[in-house]
């Protein structure tokens, strides 16, 4: 067996309740006292101690691990106990007895394997309605106990998986009749009252017959086919939930439900004929399944310490995102409106909408319980300080005071907020020294937030103040408010993600995850948290000793769940799980992924690879790389139940002579061949072109940073005909940019607009003579005048003249301060962004 050591450290998730340390106090003493021990577990079904005192220093920490989160009758308790079921590990009696008992049933150097919680992860007893967050919390626990130096490396171990044979795999059809006629009457049966499109995730039964279709591909395995596959056997997820959860169940009859369901996707299964055989020319590793067969490569490289309430949404169905932070009580998070999941861990919201039979369905957001999130209060308050730390996928640029994470009681009474404001995160936080409305904006890069995958953690001290890192790295902006304490914090407020407790404040995008600390995170525990990552990950071990003639032999990728879409295969390298052995000259020539039977058409990034396996680039324990590559393959039945394999053109003495088949011919040249006279300008040509009219030079760091974010945006050729909307997006990025530079150096845009004051109020300052020295300026510069194809000044002018007219219509006469500014950047840039620098 073989260690691979992954990325960064993680310390202990050690984190208990503020009232561990009189535990410690109680015992000191390992005599034969019975004195009551507190249970620190929390929540209201806990058992007070009173048997003989821990007989040693880990046996206290078990204690306080393990048994007081677990003795409680609504988990372990009403059956491992003193008289009960073995083994005995929440013995109430004697806690020298559970601690023995314990012992046989965990695997204290690697917790995830323990027994206890194997058997929960195969469906025993459960106490929450998802298994994964029960094993979660299990694990957190058990590594609670097992403890570790502060910052230890932790370390993944590679398992060889169970030798899978290349099926011959049957695919879903695109058309949804043969659903419909099927599995949708049953689904819409039985399941309706709940999995509609306007009720909760999946929507199985939905009205419309696509969306129910899409949303119940990955819960039926197109291997439970009649009658090779009985009742007990089958495997698709919507048989599972009524034979195994008893979901639900019908007429009170799971197994009769069970049977129902099966029969109708073994219809549904026989209609789609024979499965197509694989090649019989192509030369295969075994196969793997991704949830069945992968090794979970989420385990270490975090700082966890301090950890209170952390959600990975891991869950993927159902109406709650679970704390599994192990600190009681669990902070669990309610989902309403319009909020559903994404694969690979995370949840989406989105804006409220009207479904095709009518109904409204609210913006969506998740939220904790005012009794639950006290514990934030308790925890934070007694600590002074806190991190809010998040992987986010803003759904857009345009959304302003859209709450993320915040904990509040309505839109304007707050403890703390992580919002978005166009392109900035912005920070609102309560304390003896800030109004609890008072942001602090990611300033210093006005554009840092983007509309993609970002990790951003905020922290607060109470001698620091707050501070804002997007990325592993700080924003750069300084809090504009004095530290202060959080005395006066509010306890009777609620956690809530997507959108605020009163419902006003929606935000668009996907949490991928959030974990929330009662202590602030050093500048490099952010950029370790970063560089792990975010999402379910797993090493896959494709089995190839069959073909290189090597013991235990592997090609391993690290492989996600990408989105709801696609998955991501990266990183490969071979492996002997055989510390003995190493490769001597084996070839290895044009790999590529295989799904379900068949080799993916597109993404083979390593069809070209062309390498030799030998011991001299073979490092034992740790393999040999084979490529830094990776790609992106579409999902297609669901991670549950597709297959993935390789095939190879070479490796070992084993060969597929492929033939790529004569090159067609190139198809005769028709339309006419004469070229436009116009074209675009490349991504240098218009950056120069904006550096030139507006007298920011190039390097300036604000335009320089925004050119390297959209360089890969701006076009590449001049053609007219490869525009595209992205093209617009990033050159307006870039004309905002040079407009907010220029308006804020006081010399230059006097320099620019001279005449016009900058100091009125917008209510007044665009008269028809201030409009004036603002629009001259802005053709004369940037459109020119007494060109050959001159553009229409009055056209232009009748857009500006419109623009400004909406921007200072101000509520109350009166515009805010700084209003002034805002419209002439955006006038500005509305000229500089468009066809006048574009075209050349």
């Amino acid at each position: 067996m073989k260690t691979i050591i992954r990325q960064g450290t993680r310390a202990p998730a050690a984190l208990f309740s503020v009232f561990a340390a009189l535990l410690f106090l109680a015992g000191c003493n390992s005599g034969e006292s019975t004195e009551a021990l507190p249970n620190t577990g929390g929540g209201s079904n806990t058992v007070s101690y009173s048997g003989p005192a821990p007989a040693t220093d880990d046996v206290l920490i078990f204690k306080r691990s393990v048994w007081d989160e677990l003795s409680g009758q609504n988990k372990c308790g009403a059956c491992h106990n003193a008289g009960g079921q073995s083994p005995q590990f929440v013995h109430e009696g004697d806690i020298n007895i559970a601690y023995a008992q314990a012992n046989t049933i965990v695997n204290l150097s690697d917790p995830s394997q323990s027994e206890m919680v194997t058997k929960v992860a195969g469906g025993h007893n459960c106490w929450t309605t998802s298994v994964t967050a029960c094993t979660d919390l299990l694990t957190v626990y058990i590594s609670n106990w097992a403890g570790g130096s502060e910052g230890a490396v932790k370390t993944v171990e590679l398992r060889a998986p169970d030798i899978n044979e290349v099926n011959d795999t049957l695919t879903f059809p695109g058309d949804p009749s043969l659903f419909q006629s099927s599995i949708y009457p049953v689904l819409t049966d039985y399941c309706s009252e709940c999995h509609t499109s306007n009720g909760q995730t999946p929507y199985i039964a939905s009205t419309n017959v696509q969306t129910a279709y899409d949303q119940a591909k990955s819960r039926i395995d197109l291997n439970d086919r009649a009658p090779e596959v009985s009742l007990y056997d089958a495997s698709s997820r919507l048989v599972e939930r009524l034979r195994d959860d008893s979901h639900n169940c019908w007429d009170n009859d799971c197994v009769e439900s069970s049977i129902v369901m099966l029969a109708a996707i073994q219809n549904f299964i026989s209609d789609l004929g024979e499965p197509e055989p694989i090649p019989a020319n192509l030369v295969t590793s075994k196969a793997l399944n991704l949830v069945n067969d992968g090794l979970l490569a989420n385990a270490g490289g975090r700082y966890e310490d301090n950890v209170i309430a952390l959600y990975e949404f891991k869950a993927g169905e159902g109406p709650t995102a679970f704390d599994t932070s192990g600190v009681s009580p669990p902070l669990n998070l309610t989902l309403s409106g319009n909020v559903g999941w994404v694969g690979g861990w995370g949840v989406e919201f989105g804006p409220a909408f009207e479904t095709d039979d009518g109904a409204m369905i609210r913006a969506g957001k998740a939220q904790g319980s005012t009794a639950d999130s006290r514990k934030l209060h308790t925890l934070l308050t007694a600590s002074g300080e806190y991190a809010i730390e998040a992987w986010v996928v803003p759904g857009n640029i345009t959304q302003e005071d859209s709450r993320i994470v915040t904990y509040s009681g309505s839109s304007t009474a707050r403890n703390f907020t992580l919002g978005q404001d166009m392109q900035s995160y912005e920070f609102l936080h309560r304390s003896t020294t800030t109004d609890q409305n008072d942001p602090m904006l990611t300033e210093a890069n006005p554009m840092l937030l983007q509309a993609t995958l970002q990790h951003v953690v905020v922290n607060f001290t109470p001698d620091g103040g707050r501070e804002i890192f997007v990325n592993g790295e700080p924003s750069g902006d300084v809090d504009p408010d004095s530290a202060g304490l959080l005395t006066e914090w509010d306890n009777s407020f609620a956690l809530v993600l997507g959108n605020e407790t009163d419902g006003e404040s929606p935000w668009e995008g996907a949490v991928r995850m959030l974990a929330i600390h009662n202590r602030a995170l050093t500048a490099e525990q952010v950029a370790a948290n970063y560089d792990v990552g975010v999402g379910q990950k797993f090493f896959l071990l494709f089995s190839v000793s069959h073909l290189v003639d090597m013991p235990e032999s592997f090609i391993v990728f690290e492989v996600s769940q990408f989105d709801n879409y696609g998955y991501l295969f990266s990183n490969p390298f071979f492996i002997s799980l055989d510390d003995t052995q190493s490769p001597s000259g084996i070839p290895l020539k044009g790999m590529r992924i295989g799904i379900n039977g068949r080799e993916v058409v597109v993404g083979q990034s390593f069809a070209n690879l062309d390498l030799t396996l030998n011991a001299s680039d073979y490092v034992t324990g740790s393999g040999q790389p084979l490529s830094r590559l990776g790609t992106v393959l579409a999902l297609e039945e669901g991670p549950e139940i597709d297959q993935f394999f390789l095939t190879f053109e070479e490796i070992g003495s084993y060969e597929d002579a492929r033939s790529e088949g004569p090159v067609p011919a190139q198809p005769p040249v028709s339309g006419s061949t004469e070229f436009s006279a116009i074209g675009l300008k490349t991504f240098d040509e218009v950056n120069a072109s904006m550096s030139k009219v507006t007298g920011i030079p190039t390097t300036q760091s604000g335009v320089a940073e925004t050119f390297t974010t959209v360089k890969q945006q701006l076009p590449t050729v001049e053609d007219l005909e490869g525009f595209l909307s992205s093209h617009q997006m990033a050159i307006t990025q870039m004309a905002i940019q040079y407009c907010d530079v220029l308006v804020e150096d006081t010399d230059k845009r006097d320099d620019f607009f001279p005449g016009f004051n900058f100091g009125e109020n917008a209510s007044t300052a665009f008269d028809d003579a201030g409009r004036a020295l603002i629009k001259t300026p802005l053709m004369e510069n940037f459109v020119g005048t007494s060109l050959t194809t001159q553009p229409s000044d009055a056209d232009i002018e009748a857009e500006l003249d419109a623009l400004m007219g909406r921007l200072t219509t101000c509520g109350g006469g009166s515009c805010e301060a700084g209003r002034t500014e805002t419209v002439v950047k955006a006038s500005c840039a509305a000229v500089l962004g468009s066809a006048v620098t574009l075209i050349q």
